[in-house]
């Protein structure tokens, strides 16, 4: 198993090395739920995010293919942020966590050999 674990490494660590950071995931989140956002309307998704590292994130978000940037020749300037194909792909795998979050918070660990998630009246093994 292990082997068959390192000779598939490659795609996780490359997928790792662009979603890493403490704020990619929730604005791949935001876009994926939203389609499109402007810039204002992304930072007043995600309150406690600086101007910064929200400037910062989107721009290796860009350069790693995972979201588009489009400009509008206008003035003022507007610019909409959305995913790309790539970080559509993404996109289900940090919606389910969603779902999964209240499970992982209420789960009770019952023996070394196993354990059991509660969720919603269900026993799931």
């Amino acid at each position: 198993m292990e082997s068959l674990c390192r000779s598939k490494q490659a795609p996780f660590e490359y997928t790792l090395e662009i979603i890493n950071g403490k704020w990619k995931l929730r604005i791949i989140y935001e876009l994926g739920c939203e389609a499109t956002l402007r810039y204002g309307a992304l930072k007043r998704s995600i309150p406690h995010i600086t101007h910064k590292i929200l400037s910062t994130q989107l721009k290796e978000l860009k350069n790693d293919g995972l979201i588009i940037r489009k400009e509008y020749p206008q003035i003022p300037p507007r610019v909409e942020y959305a995913l790309s194909e790539k970080g559509l792909s993404i996109f289900p795998i940090i919606f389910c966590q969603k779902g999964l979050s209240p499970a992982i918070i209420s789960y009770r660990y019952c023996d070394s050999s196993s354990f059991f998630i509660l969720r919603s009246d269900e026993l799931l093994r």
